[in-house]
């Protein structure tokens, strides 16, 4: 293996658990999916983030929309926290 940390990628396992890239190039076929997850994951949260303060910002929301709207939220969360580590990682 060489001196490259290992990269940790945007998704997980069926259980969960995290998933790594032992990559000698940033290039390689992997690297560019992950990169392209990470963008769309990143797009998805600004999207999300539209919806769940549209969401919080309607007196009207019922108990449904709000649950929607924190569950997607927590989910966009969890993507983007995953992608910062990941990048916080690869920086020199």
């Amino acid at each position: 293996m060489s001196g490259r940390a290992l990269r940790l990628l945007p998704w997980t396992t069926l259980d969960g658990n995290p998933c790594y890239l032992s990559a000698d190039s940033d290039h390689s076929t992997l690297s560019r999916l992950a990169d392209d997850l990470e963008a769309a994951q990143l797009g998805s949260g600004e999207q999300v983030l539209v919806g769940a303060r549209a969401v919080l910002a309607d007196p009207g929301a019922g108990e449904r929309a709000i649950r929607f709207a924190l569950t997607r939220a927590v989910e966009s969360l969890d993507d983007v926290l995953r992608v910062a580590v990941s990048r916080g990682h690869r920086m020199p």
